[in-house]
Protein backbone atom coordinates (compact mmCIF):
# COMPACT_ATOMS: atom_id res chain seq x y z
CA UNK A 1 0.00 0.00 0.00
CA UNK A 2 1.54 3.33 -1.09
CA UNK A 3 2.15 6.07 1.44
CA UNK A 4 0.12 9.26 1.43
CA UNK A 5 1.75 12.55 0.54
CA UNK A 6 3.16 14.25 3.65
CA UNK A 7 1.72 17.62 2.69
CA UNK A 8 -1.69 16.00 2.22
CA UNK A 9 -1.45 14.31 5.64
CA UNK A 10 -0.78 17.63 7.38
CA UNK A 11 -3.29 19.49 5.24
CA UNK A 12 -0.85 22.13 3.98
CA UNK A 13 0.44 23.20 0.60
CA UNK A 14 3.96 22.59 -0.70
CA UNK A 15 4.78 26.26 -0.20
CA UNK A 16 3.70 26.23 3.46
CA UNK A 17 6.03 27.89 5.93
CA UNK A 18 7.60 26.11 8.87
CA UNK A 19 5.17 27.79 11.25
CA UNK A 20 2.18 26.69 9.17
CA UNK A 21 3.45 23.09 9.16
CA UNK A 22 4.04 23.20 12.90
CA UNK A 23 0.58 24.67 13.55
CA UNK A 24 -1.12 22.03 11.43
CA UNK A 25 0.74 19.20 13.14
CA UNK A 26 -0.09 20.61 16.56
CA UNK A 27 -3.80 20.52 15.67
CA UNK A 28 -3.64 16.92 14.43
CA UNK A 29 -1.61 15.79 17.45
CA UNK A 30 -4.22 17.21 19.78
CA UNK A 31 -7.01 15.51 17.85
CA UNK A 32 -5.55 12.03 17.42
CA UNK A 33 -3.28 11.65 20.45
CA UNK A 34 -3.67 8.12 21.92
CA UNK A 35 -4.27 9.50 25.43
CA UNK A 36 -7.36 11.26 24.12
CA UNK A 37 -8.49 8.23 22.10
CA UNK A 38 -7.77 5.15 24.25
CA UNK A 39 -8.22 1.91 22.35
CA UNK A 40 -8.85 3.71 19.04
CA UNK A 41 -6.46 2.06 16.54
CA UNK A 42 -7.48 4.40 13.71
CA UNK A 43 -6.67 7.51 15.77
CA UNK A 44 -3.32 6.02 16.80
CA UNK A 45 -2.41 5.31 13.17
CA UNK A 46 -3.30 8.87 12.15
CA UNK A 47 -1.17 10.24 15.00
CA UNK A 48 1.80 8.15 13.86
CA UNK A 49 1.24 9.21 10.24
CA UNK A 50 1.09 12.91 11.14
CA UNK A 51 4.21 12.60 13.33
CA UNK A 52 6.13 10.93 10.52
CA UNK A 53 5.12 13.64 8.07
CA UNK A 54 6.10 16.40 10.50
CA UNK A 55 9.50 14.81 11.21
CA UNK A 56 10.36 15.18 7.54
CA UNK A 57 8.76 18.51 6.68
CA UNK A 58 10.04 20.38 9.73
CA UNK A 59 13.65 19.72 8.68
CA UNK A 60 14.77 21.86 5.72
CA UNK A 61 17.20 19.23 4.38
CA UNK A 62 14.76 16.33 4.70
CA UNK A 63 11.99 18.44 3.23
CA UNK A 64 14.15 19.41 0.24
CA UNK A 65 15.04 15.77 -0.39
CA UNK A 66 11.38 14.74 -0.05
CA UNK A 67 10.29 17.43 -2.51
CA UNK A 68 12.77 16.08 -5.07
CA UNK A 69 12.54 12.30 -4.55
CA UNK A 70 9.37 11.71 -2.56
CA UNK A 71 9.24 8.86 -0.03
CA UNK A 72 12.30 7.22 -1.58
CA UNK A 73 14.42 9.99 -0.11
CA UNK A 74 13.76 8.55 3.38
CA UNK A 75 14.73 4.98 2.55
CA UNK A 76 12.72 1.82 3.14
CA UNK A 77 11.75 2.74 6.66
CA UNK A 78 10.30 6.11 5.77
CA UNK A 79 10.90 8.89 8.25
CA UNK A 80 11.19 6.47 11.20
CA UNK A 81 8.84 8.69 13.15
CA UNK A 82 6.01 6.67 14.66
CA UNK A 83 4.46 6.93 18.11
CA UNK A 84 7.37 6.03 20.38
CA UNK A 85 10.32 7.55 18.56
CA UNK A 86 11.54 10.01 15.97
CA UNK A 87 10.83 13.40 17.57
CA UNK A 88 14.41 14.38 16.74
CA UNK A 89 14.71 17.25 19.16
CA UNK A 90 11.14 18.45 18.68
CA UNK A 91 9.95 20.48 21.66
CA UNK A 92 6.87 18.54 22.74
CA UNK A 93 6.07 21.09 25.44
CA UNK A 94 5.81 23.70 22.73
CA UNK A 95 2.96 21.79 21.10
CA UNK A 96 1.15 21.09 24.33
CA UNK A 97 2.01 24.39 25.94
CA UNK A 98 -1.18 24.20 27.95
CA UNK A 99 -1.60 20.56 28.85
CA UNK A 100 -4.66 21.18 31.01
CA UNK A 101 -6.49 22.99 28.21
CA UNK A 102 -6.14 19.97 25.92
CA UNK A 103 -7.09 17.28 28.38
CA UNK A 104 -9.52 19.32 30.47
CA UNK A 105 -7.25 19.07 33.50
CA UNK A 106 -8.09 15.34 33.32
CA UNK A 107 -10.85 15.78 35.93
CA UNK A 108 -8.88 17.58 38.65
CA UNK A 109 -6.61 20.42 39.70
CA UNK A 110 -2.96 20.56 38.65
CA UNK A 111 -0.36 19.59 41.21
CA UNK A 112 0.80 22.52 43.24
CA UNK A 113 -2.60 24.12 43.59
CA UNK A 114 -4.18 23.09 46.85
CA UNK A 115 -7.73 21.87 47.08
CA UNK A 116 -10.18 22.55 49.81
CA UNK A 117 -11.48 19.48 51.61
CA UNK A 118 -14.95 21.03 51.87
CA UNK A 119 -17.33 20.39 48.97
CA UNK A 120 -20.68 22.07 48.39
CA UNK A 121 -23.71 19.82 48.79
CA UNK A 122 -25.92 18.90 45.84
CA UNK A 123 -29.23 20.54 45.02
CA UNK A 124 -32.27 18.35 45.68
CA UNK A 125 -35.60 18.04 43.85
CA UNK A 126 -38.88 17.24 45.65
CA UNK A 127 -42.11 16.58 43.73
CA UNK A 128 -45.24 17.88 45.49
CA UNK A 129 -48.79 17.23 44.27
CA UNK A 130 -51.60 19.56 45.37
CA UNK A 131 -55.28 19.99 44.49
CA UNK A 132 -56.64 22.64 42.12
CA UNK A 133 -58.39 24.32 45.04
CA UNK A 134 -55.07 24.54 46.92
CA UNK A 135 -53.43 26.00 43.85
CA UNK A 136 -56.23 28.60 43.70
CA UNK A 137 -56.04 29.81 47.29
CA UNK A 138 -52.43 28.92 48.18
CA UNK A 139 -51.45 26.62 51.00
CA UNK A 140 -48.68 25.54 53.34
CA UNK A 141 -47.53 21.93 53.08
CA UNK A 142 -45.24 19.89 55.31
CA UNK A 143 -42.84 17.67 53.41
CA UNK A 144 -40.59 14.93 54.79
CA UNK A 145 -37.60 13.34 53.06
CA UNK A 146 -34.28 11.67 53.81
CA UNK A 147 -31.21 13.73 52.97
CA UNK A 148 -27.56 14.21 53.93
CA UNK A 149 -27.45 16.49 56.98
CA UNK A 150 -24.45 17.95 58.76
CA UNK A 151 -23.08 15.49 61.34
CA UNK A 152 -23.89 16.82 64.80
CA UNK A 153 -21.12 15.14 66.87
CA UNK A 154 -18.36 16.70 64.72
CA UNK A 155 -20.28 19.82 63.66
CA UNK A 156 -19.88 18.80 60.03
CA UNK A 157 -16.05 18.87 60.14
CA UNK A 158 -15.58 15.11 59.77
CA UNK A 159 -13.05 15.19 62.62
CA UNK A 160 -13.76 13.55 65.98
CA UNK A 161 -11.90 16.34 67.80
CA UNK A 162 -13.09 18.98 65.30
CA UNK A 163 -9.56 19.68 64.07
CA UNK A 164 -8.96 21.11 60.64
CA UNK A 165 -7.75 18.65 57.98
CA UNK A 166 -4.10 18.66 56.91
CA UNK A 167 -2.65 18.64 53.41
CA UNK A 168 -2.14 15.22 51.90
CA UNK A 169 1.63 14.48 51.93
CA UNK A 170 1.43 12.48 48.70
CA UNK A 171 -0.05 15.21 46.46
CA UNK A 172 0.76 18.24 48.64
CA UNK A 173 -2.91 19.17 48.79
CA UNK A 174 -3.65 19.18 45.05
CA UNK A 175 -5.60 15.91 44.96
CA UNK A 176 -3.73 14.94 41.77
CA UNK A 177 -0.49 13.11 41.05
CA UNK A 178 1.46 13.84 37.88
CA UNK A 179 3.64 11.15 36.33
CA UNK A 180 5.99 11.19 33.33
CA UNK A 181 5.26 8.54 30.72
CA UNK A 182 7.68 8.87 27.84
CA UNK A 183 7.05 12.25 26.25
CA UNK A 184 3.79 12.75 28.10
CA UNK A 185 2.77 13.90 31.55
CA UNK A 186 -0.27 12.07 32.92
CA UNK A 187 -2.35 13.21 35.89
CA UNK A 188 -4.19 10.79 38.13
CA UNK A 189 -6.35 11.08 41.25
CA UNK A 190 -4.29 10.81 44.39
CA UNK A 191 -4.82 7.36 45.91
CA UNK A 192 -3.98 8.55 49.42
CA UNK A 193 -6.62 11.27 49.81
CA UNK A 194 -8.88 10.06 46.95
CA UNK A 195 -8.72 13.46 45.27
CA UNK A 196 -9.73 15.62 48.23
CA UNK A 197 -6.21 16.97 48.75
CA UNK A 198 -6.52 16.78 52.53
CA UNK A 199 -6.59 14.18 55.26
CA UNK A 200 -8.32 13.96 58.63
CA UNK A 201 -6.11 12.42 61.30
CA UNK A 202 -8.94 11.39 63.62
CA UNK A 203 -12.14 10.79 61.57
CA UNK A 204 -15.52 11.09 63.27
CA UNK A 205 -16.95 7.62 63.87
CA UNK A 206 -20.52 8.81 63.33
CA UNK A 207 -19.99 10.08 59.77
CA UNK A 208 -16.68 8.29 59.02
CA UNK A 209 -14.95 11.57 58.30
CA UNK A 210 -17.38 12.87 55.68
CA UNK A 211 -18.98 15.48 57.93
CA UNK A 212 -22.54 14.53 57.06
CA UNK A 213 -24.99 11.70 57.57
CA UNK A 214 -28.36 10.75 56.08
CA UNK A 215 -31.45 11.35 58.18
CA UNK A 216 -35.09 12.40 57.76
CA UNK A 217 -35.93 16.08 57.62
CA UNK A 218 -39.35 17.78 57.76
CA UNK A 219 -39.94 21.25 56.29
CA UNK A 220 -42.92 23.54 55.79
CA UNK A 221 -43.32 24.82 52.23
CA UNK A 222 -45.51 27.84 51.48
CA UNK A 223 -47.33 27.50 48.15
CA UNK A 224 -48.47 30.86 46.68
CA UNK A 225 -52.00 31.31 45.30
CA UNK A 226 -52.14 30.86 41.53
CA UNK A 227 -49.22 28.45 41.30
CA UNK A 228 -49.20 26.47 38.05
CA UNK A 229 -48.22 22.98 36.96
CA UNK A 230 -44.43 22.69 36.74
CA UNK A 231 -43.66 25.77 38.84
CA UNK A 232 -40.80 25.27 41.28
CA UNK A 233 -40.17 26.81 44.68
CA UNK A 234 -36.57 27.26 45.80
CA UNK A 235 -35.60 26.82 49.43
CA UNK A 236 -32.05 28.12 49.75
CA UNK A 237 -29.53 25.98 51.66
CA UNK A 238 -32.10 23.25 52.35
CA UNK A 239 -30.51 20.71 49.99
CA UNK A 240 -27.74 18.26 50.81
CA UNK A 241 -25.26 19.33 53.46
CA UNK A 242 -21.77 19.98 52.14
CA UNK A 243 -18.87 17.62 52.72
CA UNK A 244 -16.69 18.58 55.71
CA UNK A 245 -18.36 21.89 56.36
CA UNK A 246 -19.06 22.79 52.72
CA UNK A 247 -22.02 24.98 51.84
CA UNK A 248 -25.38 23.20 51.62
CA UNK A 249 -27.18 22.90 48.30
CA UNK A 250 -30.70 24.17 47.60
CA UNK A 251 -34.03 22.36 47.71
CA UNK A 252 -36.34 22.77 44.70
CA UNK A 253 -40.00 21.84 45.21
CA UNK A 254 -41.69 21.10 41.86
CA UNK A 255 -45.46 21.53 41.82
CA UNK A 256 -47.91 19.21 40.10
CA UNK A 257 -51.68 19.67 40.27
CA UNK A 258 -54.13 16.80 40.49
CA UNK A 259 -56.79 16.47 37.83
CA UNK A 260 -60.09 17.95 39.02
CA UNK A 261 -63.37 16.09 38.79
CA UNK A 262 -65.10 18.75 36.69
CA UNK A 263 -62.97 21.92 36.44
CA UNK A 264 -60.32 22.23 33.73
CA UNK A 265 -57.62 24.86 34.09
CA UNK A 266 -56.07 26.64 31.10
CA UNK A 267 -53.54 29.22 32.26
CA UNK A 268 -55.51 31.54 34.58
CA UNK A 269 -58.96 30.56 33.28
CA UNK A 270 -61.33 27.79 34.40
CA UNK A 271 -63.50 25.75 32.03
CA UNK A 272 -66.63 23.94 33.18
CA UNK A 273 -69.28 21.88 31.36
CA UNK A 274 -72.78 22.33 32.80
CA UNK A 275 -75.45 19.68 32.14
CA UNK A 276 -78.79 21.32 31.36
CA UNK A 277 -82.38 20.19 30.77
CA UNK A 278 -83.72 20.80 27.31
CA UNK A 279 -86.57 22.86 28.77
CA UNK A 280 -84.15 25.23 30.52
CA UNK A 281 -82.22 25.74 27.29
CA UNK A 282 -85.46 26.42 25.37
CA UNK A 283 -87.14 28.67 27.93
CA UNK A 284 -84.05 30.33 29.40
CA UNK A 285 -83.61 31.35 33.02
CA UNK A 286 -81.05 31.81 35.79
CA UNK A 287 -79.02 28.86 37.02
CA UNK A 288 -76.32 28.47 39.71
CA UNK A 289 -72.80 27.46 38.77
CA UNK A 290 -70.20 26.08 41.23
CA UNK A 291 -66.91 28.01 41.20
CA UNK A 292 -63.32 27.17 42.18
CA UNK A 293 -63.51 29.31 45.33
CA UNK A 294 -66.33 27.11 46.69
CA UNK A 295 -69.15 29.63 46.19
CA UNK A 296 -72.02 29.69 43.67
CA UNK A 297 -72.32 32.08 40.76
CA UNK A 298 -75.57 32.94 38.96
CA UNK A 299 -75.60 32.54 35.19
CA UNK A 300 -78.45 33.85 33.01
CA UNK A 301 -79.27 31.41 30.21
CA UNK A 302 -80.87 33.11 27.18
CA UNK A 303 -84.04 31.66 25.70
CA UNK A 304 -83.30 29.23 22.87
CA UNK A 305 -79.73 28.43 23.93
CA UNK A 306 -78.10 25.63 21.96
CA UNK A 307 -75.97 22.68 22.96
CA UNK A 308 -72.25 23.60 23.37
CA UNK A 309 -73.00 27.32 23.76
CA UNK A 310 -70.36 28.88 25.98
CA UNK A 311 -70.78 31.69 28.50
CA UNK A 312 -68.17 33.75 30.30
CA UNK A 313 -68.14 34.62 34.00
CA UNK A 314 -65.64 37.41 34.47
CA UNK A 315 -63.08 37.12 37.31
CA UNK A 316 -64.37 33.71 38.44
CA UNK A 317 -61.29 31.78 37.30
CA UNK A 318 -57.94 30.99 38.95
CA UNK A 319 -55.93 33.37 41.09
CA UNK A 320 -53.15 35.05 39.16
CA UNK A 321 -49.89 34.56 41.03
CA UNK A 322 -48.27 37.70 42.48
CA UNK A 323 -51.01 39.95 41.06
CA UNK A 324 -52.58 41.30 44.24
CA UNK A 325 -55.76 39.20 44.07
CA UNK A 326 -56.53 39.40 40.35
CA UNK A 327 -58.34 36.38 38.87
CA UNK A 328 -58.86 34.89 35.47
CA UNK A 329 -62.27 34.15 33.94
CA UNK A 330 -64.57 31.14 34.01
CA UNK A 331 -66.08 29.70 30.84
CA UNK A 332 -69.25 27.62 31.10
CA UNK A 333 -70.22 25.30 28.25
CA UNK A 334 -73.77 23.91 28.34
CA UNK A 335 -74.48 20.28 27.54
CA UNK A 336 -78.18 19.79 26.84
CA UNK A 337 -79.44 16.45 28.16
CA UNK A 338 -82.03 14.41 26.32
CA UNK A 339 -84.57 12.82 28.72
CA UNK A 340 -84.50 9.02 28.90
CA UNK A 341 -86.78 6.29 30.34
CA UNK A 342 -89.93 8.28 29.60
CA UNK A 343 -93.23 7.41 31.21
CA UNK A 344 -96.29 7.10 29.01
CA UNK A 345 -97.52 10.50 30.13
CA UNK A 346 -94.14 12.13 29.42
CA UNK A 347 -93.99 10.50 25.99
CA UNK A 348 -97.50 11.72 25.18
CA UNK A 349 -96.61 15.29 26.19
CA UNK A 350 -93.41 15.23 24.12
CA UNK A 351 -95.28 13.93 21.09
CA UNK A 352 -97.77 16.79 21.40
CA UNK A 353 -94.91 19.24 21.77
CA UNK A 354 -93.18 17.75 18.76
CA UNK A 355 -96.24 18.39 16.61
CA UNK A 356 -96.43 21.96 17.84
CA UNK A 357 -92.77 22.53 17.02
CA UNK A 358 -92.76 21.04 13.52
CA UNK A 359 -92.39 24.45 11.93
CA UNK A 360 -89.85 25.65 14.45
CA UNK A 361 -86.14 25.54 13.64
CA UNK A 362 -82.91 26.75 15.13
CA UNK A 363 -82.08 28.54 11.90
CA UNK A 364 -84.76 30.49 10.01
CA UNK A 365 -82.81 30.03 6.77
CA UNK A 366 -83.35 26.26 6.50
CA UNK A 367 -86.34 24.17 5.39
CA UNK A 368 -87.31 20.65 6.38
CA UNK A 369 -88.47 18.50 3.40
CA UNK A 370 -91.73 16.61 3.75
CA UNK A 371 -91.44 14.35 0.67
CA UNK A 372 -91.20 10.61 1.15
CA UNK A 373 -88.58 8.21 -0.17
CA UNK A 374 -89.24 5.78 -3.06
CA UNK A 375 -90.09 2.94 -0.67
CA UNK A 376 -92.93 4.98 0.81
CA UNK A 377 -91.18 5.40 4.16
CA UNK A 378 -90.25 8.73 5.70
CA UNK A 379 -86.83 9.98 4.65
CA UNK A 380 -86.23 11.30 8.15
CA UNK A 381 -85.36 14.80 9.26
CA UNK A 382 -82.81 16.16 6.82
CA UNK A 383 -82.07 19.87 6.84
CA UNK A 384 -81.16 21.69 3.65
CA UNK A 385 -80.16 25.35 3.53
CA UNK A 386 -82.43 27.70 1.55
CA UNK A 387 -81.07 28.84 -1.81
Amino acid sequence: MSKRDYYEILGVGKTASGDEIKKSYRKLAMQFHPDRNPGNKEAEDKFKEATEAYEVLKDDDKRSAYDRYGHQAQGQGGAQGGFNQGFDGFDFNDIFSNFSDIFGEMGGKRQGKKRSSSVQGSDVRYNLEISLEEAFKGTSEKISFTIANACEPCDGTGSANKEKPTDCPTCQGSGRIRAQQGFFIVERTCTTCHGSGQLIKNPCKNCKGEGRINKERTLSVKIPAGVEEGNRIRLANEGEAGVRGGKAGDLYVYISIRKHDFFVRKSDDIYFEMPMRITTAALGGAIEIPTIDGSKAKLQIPEGSQNADQFRLKSKGMSVMNSGGRRGDMYVKINIETPVKLSSQERELLEKLDKLLQDKTNNPNVNRPTERCDNGLSCGVVIFPNK
